[in-house]
C-alpha cells in the first residue's frame, strides 16, 4: 500500500471517526440529568445529582462546602455551588474544596490521588487566576475542564523536508504496566496533564525531560503548535449507580521534530520502552480491531 494511498482511504475516515466516539460517550439521559457547578457566575463543571447531593452532603469542621441553589427561574434544574463558609478567595476555596475531597480519598470514594493540583477556570485564559486549585484525582467528580499537552514526537525523512510529513516517522511510546490506567497500552512520546503554576511550554518542556529524556534545548528547538482538541465522557466506578463522573478535556497538541539520530530513554517509570512507527502504521492502529490496544486519548 503506498503511503498516498492509505491516506484517502474512506476506511480510514470511520477509523478516525470511531476513535473520536470513543472518548466523546455521554449517554443521553445521563446529559439530560447534569446540574452546572456554578461560583461566582462561572460555568465550571458538570455532575451528576447524585454526585452533587453527596457533596453537599458532607460537613468538615461542621461546614457545609457545597450547597445546591436554584436557580432564578426556579422551573429549570438547581445548580451546584459553594457555601458562605468556603470563603470567597481562591485560596480559601481550595482548601476547603480540598477538605471535602481529601474526606472521600480517605473513604475509598476517589482512587489515585496524584498530590497535583489543576486550575479550575471557566476558560482556559483564566488559569493564572482561577477560581480555586483541585486535586487532579478528584477534577472529574466536579466535571471541571481538565488541560494537558500532547506531543507527537517527528522524524523527518532523510530529506530533510519539513512538508514532507508522510514520509516521515514517529515516535511512540509503550505504557507501563505499572500505570493505573491503560498499563501496557501504546502511547504519544510524551502526554501530561497542565498543572497550575506553569505555562504550556514551560509544562512541555518538563515533561519532556521528564518522560522522555529529551533536553530542553531540544525541545524548545523542534516544537511546534499543531492545534487542540476536546472531548468529553461519562464514567467511573460508580457510574452504573448514576454518580459517575464527567471527563471534560482539552489537549493542547505539539509536533516535536527531532534529530534522527537522538533516541528518548524513560526516565520516570511511566513508560517500558521507545520504538518508531511509519506514518502507515499510525494509520493503521486507528482500526477498531487493531490487535495492540492504543491509548484512547
Amino acid at each position: 500500500e503506498g503511503q498516498e494511498e492509505l491516506w484517502y482511504q474512506p476506511s480510514l475516515m470511520d477509523d478516525m471517526l470511531y476513535r473520536i466516539q470513543e472518548v466523546n460517550k455521554v449517554p443521553s439521559d445521563v446529559k439530560k440529568s447534569l446540574l452546572d457547578f456554578v461560583v461566582d457566575g462561572k460555568n465550571i463543571g458538570k455532575v451528576t445529582p447524585k454526585v452533587a447531593q453527596r457533596l453537599c452532603s458532607i460537613a468538615t469542621q461542621s461546614s457545609f462546602i457545597f450547597e445546591l441553589s436554584q436557580n432564578i427561574d426556579a422551573s429549570t434544574k438547581p445548580i451546584l455551588t459553594l457555601a458562605d463558609d468556603a470563603g470567597t478567595t481562591s485560596e480559601s476555596r481550595t482548601q476547603a474544596v480540598a477538605s471535602v475531597m481529601e474526606h472521600l480519598r480517605d473513604n475509598g470514594y476517589i482512587t489515585g490521588w496524584r498530590d497535583e493540583m489543576y486550575p479550575v477556570v471557566e476558560t482556559f485564559d483564566e488559569v493564572s487566576n482561577p477560581v480555586f486549585l483541585i486535586e487532579r484525582a478528584a477534577s472529574s467528580l466536579l466535571g471541571v475542564l481538565e488541560y494537558g499537552v500532547h506531543i507527537n514526537g517527528i522524524v523527518l525523512p532523510e530529506n530533510g523536508n519539513v512538508m514532507d510529513r508522510k514520509n516521515a516517522k514517529m515516535w511512540m511510546a509503550r505504557r507501563a504496566k505499572t500505570k493505573s490506567k491503560f498499563p501496557g497500552y501504546l502511547d504519544h512520546i510524551v502526554a501530561g496533564g497542565q498543572p497550575a503554576g506553569l505555562s504550556l511550554i514551560e509544562n512541555v518542556v518538563k515533561e519532556c525531560l521528564e518522560e522522555a529524556g529529551i533536553p530542553p534545548e531540544l525541545t524548545k528547538k523542534g516544537i511546534q503548535p499543531a492545534g487542540a482538541i476536546s472531548y468529553e465522557s461519562y464514567g467511573g466506578k460508580f457510574k452504573d449507580d448514576g454518580e459517575g463522573v464527567m471527563s471534560r478535556v482539552v489537549l493542547f497538541c505539539f509536533d516535536l521534530i527531532l534529530p534522527n539520530d537522538f533516541v528518548p530513554t524513560a526516565h520516570d517509570g511511566e513508560v517500558d520502552y521507545f520504538f518508531q512507527w511509519e506514518m502507515r502504521d499510525i494509520a493503521k492502529s486507528m482500526d477498531p480491531k487493531y490487535e495492540d490496544p492504543i491509548k484512547p486519548n
